[in-house]
């Protein structure tokens, strides 16, 4: 029977609700809401059906052909209607989520089917959703927010193989935080406040009585001073970053942002005192994602320091080259007020139509949010149509957000991950940084004060890994530093600064001891194993640099983290992949100059290099680097090692850098000309 035909009533009854049903996904991590209740049964659901696709299998070896650079198609980067193409559904899967769908009484004008095949959307009463996926419904209530969801659902077991998961359902995404932490602010602005914080920061001076170090005579003054102010010119130093020269249109540098907007005077006064060949008046462009507003007035509480400062760190390297600000979602669901994070997915939806997999219509009747919906009825809401495919993607993109890896199914995880690897695929260079507390997420996290984890009747001792790191085709970016006393001609160490104590010294009080283990994020992810290009790496640093704590080998869902007391997955994809400097550099946030730290600097100063190398590419005829994961793996010459710091937290000291890569600063901090030289190098 064709799939839109209209059964009877004594069909709909004896039809698709009665066929054998196979589990197709459990919830293994109890929800930690405050109260749960049935959804009514007449209240409207929106089902999202996420179609298995094609070729997924092939994907990681598709990218090392473009990607790799001993490949001879390196370089050789798809369009976006190949990988569309390549990726999508086969016939007979659409065809038998449709049929299944049609026995049990939706008609085409039901069912909405988004332009890649990969989904389908379906709005129906939760009795009815119940009665198809053999599951119950639930709300759950948060400090902030509703959400719902079901512990399990089945499918029948002849469509189970055809589908990847099933919206709302295990799926319960948290409220996206930022990396970093507002070191003055924190116990008031945690999970469920009104924005996410913004990055660590102390006065202008974290060290009034500083001299600059003995034998820092021979350097130009403005370089004496980089131990404890880090400027622009202390980062080109560092790096041997040259003053870049090319303004392609096609290597514009792109950051994301959600919540937190830049203040276009505070930019002004950073270029004026830091930047002064940046003209006054310079400003971004921005990519509005469903109603996203920047830029605002200095003192509006959305500038809290994140936009400001990755814009400041990638014009400072790349001017005369643009900059791109994709500023993702409304005020209210950025904000999370609605509990409608929608972090990434509504960004790829923006950039890719394919990956639209959520409906771009209003849902309406009396369940509680879900996902980010547009229109948003809220007064400052976005009033139009979600977006989909509405945007061209920058070549590279900053990223500084992120969320605990275990607070997402791996399902929901890995798909996700995959439309990463498109993008590779299609030349794009995806950063992230990669989280400022050791080998824990940001404090709160997982209901911990510290962001560990707890499980097997461990308390708070489990590593507690980040995502979008561990996602394999991502490049994860750390944080290094230099320590007082040490010039750009020393060698740095990993990011760990004891903020506590740069409270002290300044004569403020210490805040919250969570800051006195203030480091750059690594470790090692329970859902991804290390990917070829870096499976050498991960083993030579476990043989020889392990840490003396318990370890564990993850098992294929992810449902044993913590097994026999261990507190990190041996078995797992490591991160971060290279690192730059996230410590004591000056940034104007609400027309003041303070000092800032942590990876969210980190990565735009990378993802900036990157684009410099593409400009260099662009004028010699060759295309963008895209993924650089793999060269660079190949290749850690070009970067300098760092060997000294480590990562603490959860009651140990986390990992400790080494020679080689390791889950602390990864392969190492930018070598510029030695990077650029391999890169033309290659076709």
């Amino acid at each position: 029977m064709s799939w839109f035909q209209v059964l009877t009533a004594v069909a709909l009854s004896t039809g698709a609700f009665a066929a054998p049903h196979v589990l197709h996904e459990r919830r293994h991590v109890p929800l930690k809401s405050y109260a749960r209740e049935r959804v009514q049964p007449h209240a409207i659901i929106p089902v999202r059906i996420g179609l298995k696709q094609s070729n997924l299998d092939s994907g990681y070896d598709r990218l090392m052909e473009v990607s790799h650079p001993t490949s001879s198609n390196y370089g050789k980067h798809l369009s976006a209607q190949e990988v569309h193409d390549l990726f999508a559904p086969a016939n007979e899967t659409l065809d038998a989520v449709l049929n299944w769908l049609g026995d049990a009484g939706f008609d085409e004008n039901d069912v909405v089917h988004y332009e890649n095949r990969g989904w389908l959307a379906i709005d129906m009463p939760a009795e009815t959703a119940e009665r198809l996926l053999s599951t119950e419904y639930y709300e759950h209530t948060f400090s902030d927010n509703s959400r719902i969801g079901c512990d399990q659902y089945y499918l029948p077991a002849h469509i189970s193989p055809h589908v990847d998961f099933i919206k709302p359902g295990v799926k319960l995404s948290p409220p996206v935080k930022k990396r970093t932490l507002e070191a003055r602010g924190f116990g008031g602005r945690g999970r469920g406040g009104p924005w996410p914080p913004g990055p660590p920061h102390v006065g202008p001076n974290p060290f009034p009585h500083w001299r600059p170090p003995p034998g820092s005579g021979h350097l130009p003054k403005d370089l004496q001073n980089c131990s404890v102010l880090v400027t622009p010119n202390c980062l080109k130093a560092l790096y041997n970053i040259p003053q870049a020269k090319y303004s392609d249109p096609s290597n514009v540098m792109g950051v994301y942002e959600t919540s937190d907007a830049f203040s276009v005077q505070d930019l002004q006064l950073y270029f004026q005192k830091f930047v002064p060949y940046i003209p006054q008046g310079t400003s971004p462009s921005v990519v509005s994602v469903d109603g996203g507003v920047a830029p605002v007035a200095p003192g509006d509480a959305r500038n809290g320091g994140e936009s400001d400062l990755d814009i400041d760190l990638s014009y400072a390297i790349v001017y005369p080259q643009k900059v791109t600000v994709y500023q993702v979602d409304d005020p209210p669901n950025a904000s999370g007020q609605y509990g409608k994070a929608g972090f990434l997915n509504t960004f790829f939806d923006s950039i890719d139509g394919s990956y639209c997999n959520y409906t771009a219509y209003g849902i309406t009747g009396d369940s509680p949010d879900v996902d980010a919906t547009y229109p948003d009825p809220a007064a400052d809401g976005y009033k139009g149509q979600r977006q989909c495919g509405t945007y061209q993607l920058t070549r590279v993109v900053s990223i500084s957000y992120g969320e605990a890896e275990i607070d997402l199914p791996k399902a929901y995880v890995e798909r996700q991950c995959n439309e990463i690897m498109k993008l590779g695929l299609q030349g794009h260079s995806i950063m992230v940084a990669s989280g400022d507390y050791g080998v824990a997420s940001f404090p709160g996290s997982d209901n911990d004060t510290y962001g560990c984890y707890s499980a097997n009747g461990q308390h708070g001792t489990i590593y507690n890994p980040d995502y979008p790191s561990g996602c394999p085709y991502i490049t994860a970016v750390g944080g290094t530093r230099l320590y007082p006393g040490q010039t750009i001609e020393d060698p740095e160490s990993a990011m760990q600064v004891n903020l506590t104590a740069v409270h002290i010294a300044e004569g403020r009080p210490p805040g919250n001891p969570v800051l006195a283990l203030f480091a750059t994020g690594g470790g090692f992810s329970n859902y991804f194993k290390p990917p070829s290009y870096q499976a050498r790496a991960v083993s030579q640093y476990l043989a020889a640099h392990a840490p003396d704590v318990p370890s564990y080998v993850v098992n294929s869902d992810a449902s044993n983290v913590g097994a026999n007391g261990g507190v990190y997955n041996r078995a797992g994809r490591g991160y971060p992949d290279v690192s730059t400097n996230g410590a004591f550099q000056p940034f104007f946030v609400n027309l003041t100059q303070e000092t800032y730290f942590g990876t969210s600097l980190s990565s735009p100063i990378f993802g900036s290099i990157i684009t410099l190398i593409n400009e260099e590419r662009t004028a010699a005829g060759k295309g963008p680097v895209g993924f650089v994961n793999p060269v660079l793996y190949q290749h850690p010459e070009v970067l300098h090692d760092i060997t000294n710091g480590s990562n603490p937290n959860c009651g140990s000291s986390g990992f400790s850098a080494s020679t080689g890569w390791d889950p602390v600063t990864g392969l190492g901090t930018p070598n510029y000309p030695a990077m650029l030289r391999l890169f033309l190098s290659l076709p």
